[in-house]
């Protein structure tokens, strides 16, 4: 279960938007988290809360593919980002970052800014406890939720060669 404050953003906010080019380079989540949002809202990082969720409209992470841009959302705090739709390569990089995403067009429209969201990810249930509505998000196949669950595509992989007994950078015979 996840359960946070919204923070309420539009359609088609880039990549650029979530983590401006100039921090693109920097690696560390918490560093990057600093500058999340900035060039949108500059006090954002200030009113966020851990667990805290974004709401958004259509194509959220348009534009570049930067795999940072899910660790700056991370890094600032937010546990969870829920849009009318993704841009593809956002989505898939959140969720090798292990950052949920989900796919709701009726959150958008049924949240305001400081709702209190309570999300189940293995049913896609999101509750808005300050509005007694609920919405259903596209559910995740199997495969995605362990992902998540693992901490992501790295730790996945690190997890299943440590089980094999290979390790990176050996190649399997």
């Amino acid at each position: 279960m996840i359960q946070g404050r919204v923070h309420k953003f539009g359609h088609n906010i880039a990549v650029d938007a979530i983590i401006p080019a100039t921090f693109a380079n920097l690696s560390d989540p918490v560093e990057l988290g600093r500058h999340c949002m900035q060039n949108l809202d500059p006090a954002f990082v200030r009113r966020v809360k851990p667990g805290d969720i974004i709401v958004a409209g259509s194509n959220f992470g348009c534009g570049l593919s930067r795999e940072v841009a899910p660790l700056a959302i991370q890094g600032a705090g937010i546990s969870c980002v829920v849009a009318k739709s993704f841009s593809r390569f956002f989505f898939r990089n959140a969720i090798n970052a292990a950052l949920p995403v989900l796919e709701c067009p009726e959150a958008l429209e049924g949240t305001e800014e400081d709702d209190l969201l309570e999300i189940d990810l293995l049913r896609a249930e999101i509750k808005n406890l300050s509005r007694k509505s609920f919405f259903t998000a596209v559910p995740y196949p199997d495969f995605i939720l362990h992902l998540i669950a693992e901490g992501g595509l790295i730790e996945y992989a690190r997890r299943r060669l440590e089980k094999t007994g290979e390790s990176f950078g050996k190649v399997p015979k």
